[in-house]
C-alpha cells in the first residue's frame, strides 16, 4: 500500500466515512478489579460484532501506572468453552490455575490456557511490575473440542524482520512464520506487528479468513480506512491481501484472524456455552464447587468442572447474578 503522505492521490477515509472492506470498532472502557480499578479498553465483544473468526474477546490495557491503579489483581475465577491468550508488552503477570500450572506472563511470550469443559485461574501482576501493558484475548472452542480437558502452552515466537516491520506470530501462520501451538480451534491467526514511522506492509492472507487489526500504539491505515489508537479495524472474509500502514509516529498492532466460527455461542461473564440453560448450569456448579451456594440435587454425581486450587491464595470471585431475561446467542 502506498503511504498517503508520500502519494496524495491515495484516498484515505476518515471518521464517519464508509470503507466497503473495513469496519472500524471503537473501544469501551471497563474497570477491571481492585478498589482503584485498572481500566481496560474492550473492542470485542460488542453489539456491532461479537466474533472475528473464533476470537470472541479483546481487552487492551496500559501503559498502566501500577503505583496508581494497583495493577492487575484478578483472583480465582472460572472459564468454560474457551481459551485465553495472554500477551504482554511491558511488565509481568503471574498465572496460577486449577490444573496446577504456575507460570509468568512475560513480554513477547504467549501463554495459552485452554479451558475446555472447565478450569479456574487467577492473574496477578508481579510486585516488581511498575508499568503494565498488554492484551487479553479469548477465542471460543468449537463444538468438537469444547468439552475436552484443559491444557496450557507457552511459546516465545522468533521475530520476523520485514522492511520497516517486525512480526511475531504467536498463533497460526503469517509472513513465513508458523506457530507450533495447538489451539483445538482450527484456522486461527494471532500476531504482533511493530511498524516504524510511516512504514507500510502488505500480507498475502487466506481468502476464507476474516481479520481484526487493533491499533495498539499509534494510528494505522488498514486498507483504506483510518484506525485510531485503541480502535479495531475489521476486514471480512474475501480479501487476498491485507495492507497496513503506520502513521508518522510509528505503530504497534495486534492482528487476529480466522475462518468464521459458524456456530452460535452464548457468552456470559467468563463462560462460553451454546444455550441459556448451559450457562445457568455452569454458574450453578461453579458456585457450589467453590462453596458460595449449596449444591443443586440435579448436579449430584456429576464430576467437578473447576478443580482444586493451591492453598493460601486470594479468595475466589463469586459469579454475579444472572440477568432476569434469557441469554441470547451470538454469532
Amino acid at each position: 500500500m502506498t503511504n498517503p503522505e508520500k502519494n496524495p492521490q491515495l484516498t484515505v477515509l476518515g471518521p464517519g466515512e464508509m470503507c466497503t472492506d473495513v469496519e472500524v470498532l471503537a473501544p469501551r472502557e471497563v474497570p477491571l478489579g481492585g478498589p482503584r480499578a485498572m481500566t481496560v479498553y474492550r473492542t470485542l465483544p460488542q453489539k456491532r460484532r461479537s466474533l472475528v473468526g473464533a476470537w470472541c474477546f479483546l481487552d487492551h490495557y496500559g501503559p498502566d501506572d501500577v503505583a496508581r491503579t494497583g495493577g492487575m489483581e484478578v483472583p480465582r475465577h472460572p472459564h468454560t468453552g474457551l481459551a485465553t491468550v495472554s500477551w504482554l508488552f511491558t511488565g509481568r503477570i503471574d498465572h496460577l490455575d486449577s490444573s496446577g500450572v504456575a507460570a509468568p506472563v512475560l513480554p513477547g511470550e504467549l501463554n495459552l490456557m485452554i479451558a475446555g469443559q472447565g478450569i479456574t485461574h487467577q492473574e496477578i501482576s508481579s510486585p516488581e511490575t511498575t508499568v503494565l501493558h498488554g492484551v487479553q484475548l479469548w477465542y471460543a472452542l468449537p463444538e468438537s473440542t469444547r468439552f475436552s480437558e484443559h491444557h496450557f502452552e507457552h511459546y516465545a515466537p522468533e521475530p520476523v524482520h520485514l522492511p520497516g516491520v517486525i512480526v511475531r506470530v504467536f498463533i497460526g501462520e503469517l509472513a513465513g512464520s508458523a506457530s507450533p501451538v495447538v489451539t483445538r480451534t482450527p484456522d486461527l491467526l494471532g500476531a504482533e506487528l511493530i511498524l516504524e514511522p510511516g512504514a507500510e506492509t502488505s500480507f498475502t492472507v487466506r481468502h476464507d479468513f476474516e481479520f481484526a487489526v487493533l491499533a495498539e500504539r499509534g494510528d494505522l491505515i488498514v486498507n483504506r480506512a483510518r484506525v485510531a489508537h485503541r480502535e479495531l479495524g475489521y476486514v471480512p472474509a474475501g480479501a487476498d491481501t491485507l495492507h497496513i500502514t503506520a502513521g508518522a509516529a510509528g505503530a504497534r498492532a495486534i492482528l487476529l484472524g480466522g475462518v468464521p466460527l459458524n456456530e452460535q455461542i452464548v457468552m456470559w461473564w467468563n463462560f462460553v456455552g451454546r444455550s441459556h440453560d448451559e450457562i445457568v448450569e455452569f454458574r450453578r456448579r461453579y458456585q457450589a464447587e467453590l462453596g458460595f451456594e449449596a449444591a443443586d440435587p440435579h448436579d449430584v454425581g456429576k464430576p467437578e468442572l473447576f478443580g482444586p486450587f493451591a492453598p493460601g491464595q486470594r479468595p475466589p470471585l463469586p459469579a454475579p447474578p444472572l440477568p432476569t431475561v434469557r441469554l441470547r446467542p451470538r454469532e
